[in-house]
């Protein structure tokens, strides 16, 4: 983790898609920890974004000198097991889906594990805790949206910082080091709540690239983070 004690993921959904790579090079200089790639497949979301070539296009720029940074993929998509290799196979690190975009959570969730990555499930707005009651342990990731799936530049759901809290009740009873990880209308406003409510990874998208500042909007999400983490702690 971040010596701050949170990681920012900045979301190329709202980079300028003519110019990727150099979108990924520059957040990645401004400090992001991880890059979060959203992938809409016009039916689970209203919405049609990349595929796995254009997450293999921007692998080589997912760099920060000899280390490499993270690719996070967020699969909106239904059903999602046969495009979890194909993501794998192109570049990503972490591969997180839906419970309702999978016929068999836990069958998904092994699949991306067997394909090399960490694995996440993701939980919309109004998607129920119940689907990690038998399957949290083997998670590398819980994400939780605090907008509803689809478009970027939504406004935060305040309803989701009692879902983080209850999240992060869970993960810390299990003793694991399961990241949480919250997308939706995060920015440097309301990080420091988030935060506090137990999240240790934060999704940014308009909040790092509509201001062309990358580096500033990212040390201010990150230092309001961290102020919601001393808070909680």
């Amino acid at each position: 983790m971040n010596p701050t004690g949170v990681r920012i993921a900045p979301s190329l959904l709202s980079a300028d898609f003519a110019r990727l790579g150099e979108e990924v090079t520059a957040v990645i200089a401004a400090g992001a920890d991880l890059i979060h790639f959203d992938v809409m497949d016009n039916h689970y979301v209203p919405n049609l974004t990349v595929g796995p070539l254009v997450c293999q296009a921007i692998k080589p720029y997912a760099v920060s000198g000899a280390a490499t940074i993270p690719i996070d993929v967020h699969l909106m998509v239904k059903p999602v097991d046969a495009i979890v290799p194909m993501f794998a196979q192109a570049g990503a690190s972490i591969i997180s889906f839906h419970p309702e975009a999978s016929e068999h959570v836990d069958r998904t969730i092994q699949l991306i594990r067997a394909s090399g990555c960490k694995a996440g499930l993701v939980f919309n707005p109004a998607t129920p805790l119940i689907h990690l009651d038998h399957v949290l342990e083997q998670l590398d990731l819980v994400l939780i949206m605090s907008v509803n799936p689809g478009f970027g530049g939504q406004s935060f759901i305040e309803s989701a910082l009692r879902k983080i809290e209850a999240v992060r009740k869970r993960i810390d009873a299990t003793g694991k080091d399961i990241w949480l990880e919250v997308d939706g209308g995060v920015k440097a406003d309301n990080a420091r709540r988030i935060c506090s409510a137990g999240a240790d990874t934060l999704v940014a998208g308009s909040a790092v690239f509509s201001g062309g500042r990358y580096a500033e909007a990212i040390g201010s999400i990150r230092e309001q983070a961290r102020l919601g983490q001393q808070a909680r702690a």
